[in-house]
């Protein structure tokens, strides 16, 4: 910066000096930016553990409050004053993580209950010394999981939430494994959870938990992360639930879940394009790689064994389709009210088995239509080969439905060629469909087959909560 005698300030402070002083004003005089933001150490963890936070801030000092998301949100601890450090952000973030220290660290007690606990962090200052002077005042949010203690619950009922598919979207960093969001609209390839993230609970999951525990369920909580490094935590349930977008998952969490449904546990995937994508999980759950459209780049595909080669669990090179544990898959799903497709649709199922213990007490016949109010089929569906006989869906199998697959109600649903024609199996101009049903081997299994249900709960439509109170009632005991 240009030096300015002691003698020009002076002329200047008491206005005998020209505007156009050497100062570069904008340098001196304007505050830097204000911003706050950070993650969780863990992702997942259980009381009693030491729970890290890593914060990068401007301001001098921070405040951090954690609540946890339930019928109501409820705060359990406010930190104030916790001196801030503007840390650097790698050039590698997204994909290597912030590797930022640890400002706070928190034993969680025993008396936190198993949920998802929102991590609000706030700043504040008073603008700049000589200009932009004022009150200003930053705030973000981080998560994580508390997983039920090691010793049990009395809930029978488990909630994994779907912390992959947050990862995935996010771009904090630059980049996800998306690039229609991402700088330089690039796709990434693996994706650091340490690094502040982009939570999607708010969408889908807490209005189901809203509804749920309002309702007087009892619910456990744990990521996606613990199927796969926690699989003891099954054993203590009736019911395991994903709810809303749960679309990547690990070979161990997929494995882990259908020892379970083979034991006689049973799952309820009130959710859609579940299962959609294979991920390998890295540095001991701290990163996801999924090479997904471009998996001919994954180093297995240069192996033998391609059962691990990280794109859809549906492609031929895995041979694994996502009908297997859910009954439906994407393949044969698609959009609806997304995407440009279907988008004059009514986001509805039609009742085809209205004789099912599921519509027990919902008074819907053959034909008829349920959840337009809320349009709770929406944005991505799950969906499976169906023939018809006789006015009545079934399905076909061919495509790794189980063949004992009941489709209990569908709407249509459409990909996006965008999305689709990269796959060299999917047939141009196939319609699909959003199928909700169930299918029992060992446990039973129940599917909605759309993202969107949770939305009917939201919007107290009384045919979804009846539904939805039939499934948890039946297989939660």
């Amino acid at each position: 910066m240009k030096q300015t005698s002691t003698a020009s300030l002076l002329l200047l402070a008491i206005g005998l000096l020209a505007p156009q002083c050497p100062l570069a004003a904008g340098e001196v005089m304007e505050p830097p930016s204000l911003f706050v933001e950070g993650y969780a150490g863990l992702v997942s963890c259980e009381a009693g553990e030491t729970q890290t936070f890593h914060v990068s801030t401007t301001a001098a000092t921070f405040d951090l409050e954690i609540a946890r998301i339930g019928a109501q949100r409820t705060v359990v601890t406010n930190l104030h004053g916790i001196a801030g450090t503007r840390f650097p952000v790698p050039e590698l973030a997204s994909s290597q993580g912030c590797r930022w220290p640890a400002v706070v660290s928190l034993q969680v007690p025993d008396s936190w209950r198993s949920g998802y606990y929102q991590v609000l962090l706030k700043a504040s200052d008073n603008g700049g010394p000589y200009v932009h002077r004022g009150r200003r005042t930053a705030e973000s949010e981080c998560f994580f999981i508390l997983r039920p203690p090691a010793s049990g619950s009395q809930a029978r009922i488990l909630l994994e939430l779907s912390s992959n598919t947050y990862n995935a979207y996010n771009t904090w960093g630059g980049f996800s494994l998306y690039s229609f969001n991402a700088l330089g609209r690039v796709q990434g390839h693996r994706v650091s959870f340490q690094r502040p993230p982009a939570s999607q609970f708010g969408s889908w999951e807490r209005p189901f938990v809203e509804w749920a525990e309002g309702a007087g369920y009892t619910l456990d909580y744990c990521a996606n992360e613990d199927l796969e490094f926690h699989p003891e935590l099954l054993a203590r349930y009736r019911l395991v639930l994903s709810v809303g977008h749960d679309e990547y998952w690990s070979a161990p969490m997929r494995d882990h879940l259908e020892e379970f449904i083979s034991r006689g546990g049973n799952v309820a995937f009130f959710s859609g394009n579940t299962c959609c994508w294979q991920v390998r999980s890295e540095e001991k759950g701290a990163a996801l790689t999924c090479w997904k459209q471009a998996y001919t780049f994954d180093p297995l595909l240069a192996t033998p064994d391609h059962r691990l080669l990280s794109t859809l669990w549906s492609h031929h090179e895995v041979a694994r389709p996502e009908n297997q544990l859910t009954g439906v898959g994407f393949l044969w799903g698609g959009y609806h009210l997304s995407h440009g497709q279907f988008m004059d649709g009514k986001g509805a199922y039609t009742v085809h088995r209205p004789a099912h213990w599921i519509f027990e007490g919902t008074g819907l016949g053959t034909g008829t239509e349920f959840g337009a109010k809320d349009t709770i089929v929406g944005y991505e569906c799950d969906g499976c080969e169906m023939t018809w006989q006789e006015g009545l869906p079934f399905p076909t199998g061919k495509d790794g439905t189980p063949t004992n697959f009941v489709v209990l109600a569908t709407c249509p649903a459409k990909w996006h060629p965008d999305d689709s024609y990269w796959y060299d199996r999917f047939p141009q101009g196939r319609v699909g469909a959003s199928v909700l049903g169930t299918y029992t081997r060992g446990g039973t299994v129940f599917t909605c087959g759309s993202t969107d249900w949770a939305h009917g709960l939201r919007g107290k439509d009384p045919v979804v909560d009846r539904i939805t109170r039939n499934i948890l009632d039946r297989l939660g005991r």
